[in-house]
């Protein structure tokens, strides 16, 4: 199967119909992070997701650990999916589902250990799809995705063994390494930031090269 491609840090409604229009099924919309690149307003967010086709995934970066809080961000932007990048520090996933129904609820882990692997299998059971990526929501200044560094796809691999449920793979993808990654880790989609930018803007041949290295996959 060819994985499903979702393209991060997107910053204007014309990236957005770039990146669609070269084979992204998602668009990853940041809000307000405490490190990291791609951050944008609310209003613009909502506006992209407003823009995107409706089979089009439009995932609210959300660094909000409150699950009143989420709910806020996501009635401030409307997307079809929410990205957690921390955990929740109250409330549930539950609870989340029942204020936002028919809002796909995706959670990050940050995979650094074999613990992320333990947290990963048990947070599956609470969402729609998990994603991993590099990151240390530990440090002083929390990193929560956005680092351009991959991490351990040993790891990685197991959990898309162990979870049936939909995961996602990001941290540090380019067109140079994503074969290997996708056949190391074998995952449902890929996500990718940095990889297909220059200078921080979405780079066309960057981007096209990322989309076709994926697709020989199949």
């Amino acid at each position: 199967m060819i994985p499903r491609i979702k393209i991060c840090c997107i910053g204007s409604i014309n990236e957005a119909l770039i990146a669609i229009g070269a084979g992204a099924s998602a668009l990853g919309l940041v809000g307000a992070m405490p490190s990291g690149p791609g951050v944008i307003s609310d209003e613009l967010i909502r506006d992209i997701a407003k823009a995107a086709p409706p089979p089009i995934g439009t995932f609210l970066l959300t660094s909000e650990t409150s699950v009143q809080e989420i709910i806020k961000h996501h009635q401030r932007t409307l997307t079809n999916t929410i990205q957690i990048v921390d955990k929740l520090s109250s409330g549930t996933y539950h609870d989340l589902r029942l204020a936002l129904p028919g809002i796909k609820l995706v959670q990050v882990i940050h995979v650094q250990n074999e613990k992320s692997v333990e947290e990963a299998i048990e947070t599956s059971m609470h969402v729609d799809a998990i994603l991993l990526d590099s990151g240390n929501p530990d440090l002083f200044i929390k990193e929560l995705g956005g680092t351009g560094r991959t991490h351990n796809w040993k790891l990685s691999r197991t959990i898309c063994e162990k979870t049936t449920k939909p995961v996602f793979l990001a941290g540090g993808l380019n067109q140079l390494n994503i074969k290997q990654a996708i056949e190391e880790v074998q995952p449902f989609g890929v996500d990718v930031c940095s990889g297909v930018r220059t200078n921080g803007m979405l780079d066309q041949a960057k981007l096209e090269n990322f989309v076709n290295a994926v697709l020989e996959i199949g």
